[in-house]
């Protein structure tokens, strides 16, 4: 069995890609910029957990793949809350967490013997919340690639489809988002973060719940810019919503630790395992090719305040 360490790196010090591709200093293993493969074999233990909240873990993903990670969640107790293994991977792509042993590994290399800065020039997250910074709003998509042009963070806004709501601000992008002003609402939070990824282009994007707290309409307005994001990209879903789920070439279902089923979205009902069992759990409708409602419940939370029209 392989072991994790409990000590973790803080989101915090994240670093934005840099503008070009920096020079790699001698030693630094030489990784694709175009497709990227991935592939991990891990056991993690939450910190003061008594036991692993993921067994043995292991999957790869080919380059240019979607997968899902999805699975049932339940109520937290002492060896941790058990839904939270399936986003320790996605803190463990961008080493917020260093293992003790065993391997993480991006075109075959292992992601440790990378540097920091480099690594998450190959790998963008897109968290469950997105970073707000006060500044601009045109600062918080430029942070996705600094010192990028005018020109290329409103395109990044119009994939994300946020750049109609920007120019309707008092200030379009210019606006400032800051402690005393009225921050957007959870939906465009979001496509702020997905035109932030848009702009970064990195071959390998990770997904932790892009669609968590969103209403139903909210969720279903992501659904197209985060499909037109994930086009071409090795990706990683870390959700339980499924309403990307048709788009993936592969889902994993996780419980209790490991990996008890793949296969894709057509496919995987008829089995009458795990995923299925998901599905009726939960009253999914059938499939009829167009936006669904979000097939698990979410807690309730009270609505942000939103920027003036």
């Amino acid at each position: 069995m392989l072991a994790w360490n409990s000590g973790h790196r803080d989101p915090a010090a994240w670093h934005p890609r840099p503008q070009g591709t920096p020079s790699r200093s001698r030693g630094t293993p030489a990784i694709s910029h175009v497709l990227t493969a991935l592939a991990l074999l891990i056991t993690f233990r939450c910190p003061g957990a008594d036991r692993a909240v993921l067994e043995g873990l292991s999957f790869s993903v080919r380059p240019g793949e979607l997968v899902i990670i999805t699975g049932p969640s339940g109520p937290s107790g002492p060896s941790g809350p058990s839904g939270a293994g399936k986003s320790a991977v996605a803190k463990m792509l961008l080493r917020f967490y260093d293992p003790e042993s065993g391997s993480v590994l991006l075109d075959s290399t292992p992601i440790r013997d990378l540097p920091l800065a480099r690594l998450r020039e190959y790998v963008t997250l897109l968290p469950q919340e997105t970073l707000v910074l006060h500044d601009t709003v045109r600062a918080n998509i430029a942070c996705g690639r600094p010192g990028a042009s005018d020109r290329a963070i409103v395109e990044a806004a119009r994939a994300a489809d946020a750049h109609e709501f920007i120019v309707r601000l008092p200030g379009g992008y210019g606006t400032e988002v800051d402690p005393h002003t009225p921050r957007p609402s959870g939906g465009r939070l979001q496509r702020l973060g997905i035109a932030r990824a848009v702009l970064g282009d990195a071959p390998v994007l990770v997904l932790d719940e892009p669609t968590t707290g969103l209403d139903a309409m909210a969720a279903r307005r992501v659904l197209a810019p985060l499909r037109r994001l994930t086009a071409g990209r090795t990706t990683i879903v870390i959700t339980h919503d499924l309403n990307l789920a048709p788009d993936a070439d592969r889902i994993l279902v996780v419980d209790r630790g490991r990996v008890v089923e793949t296969g894709r979205h057509d496919e995987l009902p008829a089995r009458g395992g795990a995923y299925s069992r998901l599905h009726r759990s939960n009253n999914a409708p059938p499939d009829t090719g167009g936006p669904r409602l979000p097939l698990f419940p979410r807690p309730a939370r009270a609505a942000p305040p939103v920027f003036p029209a």
